[in-house]
């Protein structure tokens, strides 16, 4: 494996031996078990990508060419990769987009309207910046390149761009083409398996059909929340329009569209009695939810702060460690010395409790 031996320009990799990860298995533990509740969300230095040959995922930027203005799409395709691999795969890059919009952390034991469940204020992190949006605009018309509407969405947003500027944040939602270019380079090449689509709801009701008609062909089956045990690489999916609370009532509606949105799951933490779940355009980013659960028949079910989880939707795969987040090849490169080294806007995060590492010597 390797660590990252330098913050900032001069970033290097350097290998570090299996028989030393034991060393600081403890920080990287304590990395994510720290994720407390103290803000509602914090924006974070971004992370640049893993180098290709210590991650091998296309940068979603390489799937489109021009400047703003005159952007378009160059590739479309998908990879196929063996089922056992993909639940992994899934959550690595999730992971890794997650760290390269800057860490972003919501925690939604918050509510939307700006109370805690403590009744106090607390303060929303301004829209994206100008420059951050130049940064990533090209990484997510990556995301929508794999659509099939993603041609026409990006014809839009080049007309947007020249008549407003570079700088002008996307028109339309993309948390669909996010989670649809995550199955993409997860492995789930084959519209069979995962429809990719600008609309949750389009997956959603391929998933519940799966399970209504018995097929085997898709890569997820959905269930109602609870009903079947959450683990890394499944899908958390709530709806604001109809606000759906069962499968049975989007069964009335399958083929109507629907403001949904969906997270996928990289950590069911037991313990802490939450479930950490990534997902796009959220808080004009790719963030990390803090899900609060409640543990029912030795399993952890999601509990209803914002919107009901109407829909679970479970990857037909071979499970993984449910602290899948923890051992990322991103959260792995980051190691000890890198996160002291991080200023403490990251600290903030409670990524690193009060700048406190727990590492092994």
């Amino acid at each position: 494996m390797y660590v990252l031996g330098q913050l900032g320009p001069a970033r290097q990799f350097i290998p570090f031996g299996d028989e030393d990860f034991s060393k600081m298995r403890i920080c990287l533990v304590a990395l994510i078990a720290l994720l407390t509740p103290v803000a509602a969300l914090a924006q974070q230095v971004p992370f640049d990508r893993l180098p290709i040959e210590v991650f091998d995922v296309m940068p979603p930027a390489e799937r489109v060419d021009g400047a703003p203005g005159r952007m378009s799409v160059e590739l479309t395709t998908c990879p196929t990769r063996p089922t056992d691999e993909v639940r992994r795969r899934l959550v690595d890059v999730a992971v890794q987009e997650w760290g390269y919009f800057g860490f972003t952390v919501v925690d939604q034991t918050q509510s939307e309207e700006g109370d805690n469940e403590s009744g106090n204020r607390f303060r929303r992190r301004p829209r994206m910046s100008p420059a951050e949006t130049l940064r990533v605009n090209d990484s997510i018309a990556g995301y929508w390149s794999i659509t099939p509407e993603g041609a026409w969405i990006l014809e839009n947003q080049n007309a947007i761009w020249s008549s407003r500027g570079a700088d002008q944040e996307w028109r339309y939602p993309w948390s669909a083409a996010f989670i649809s270019w995550v199955m993409c380079e997860g492995g789930l090449g084959e519209s069979a398996q995962f429809r990719r689509a600008i609309a949750h709801h389009s997956y959603i009701d391929q998933a519940i059909r799966a399970r209504d008609r018995g097929t085997r062909a898709e890569a997820f089956v959905a269930y109602d929340a609870g009903e079947a045990a959450v683990e890394p690489g499944d899908l958390l999916c709530t709806a604001r329009r109809p606000e759906y609370q069962t499968l049975a009532q989007r069964r009335r509606q399958m083929g109507e569209g629907a403001r949904t949105h969906c997270d996928l799951v990289v950590k069911v933490d037991v313990a802490g009695s939450r479930i950490m779940a990534i997902g796009g355009n959220v808080r004009d980013a790719v963030s990390l939810k803090l899900q609060p659960a409640v543990e029912r028949d030795g399993q952890l079910r999601p509990l209803a702060v914002q919107r009901e989880i109407f829909a679970h939707l479970k990857l037909r795969a071979n499970s993984i460690e449910t602290d899948a987040l923890d051992n990322s090849p991103t959260i792995r490169a980051l190691g000890c010395s890198g996160l002291a080294a991080m200023p403490a806007a990251f600290r903030a995060a409670n990524l690193v409790a009060a700048g406190t590492l727990l590492c092994a010597d």
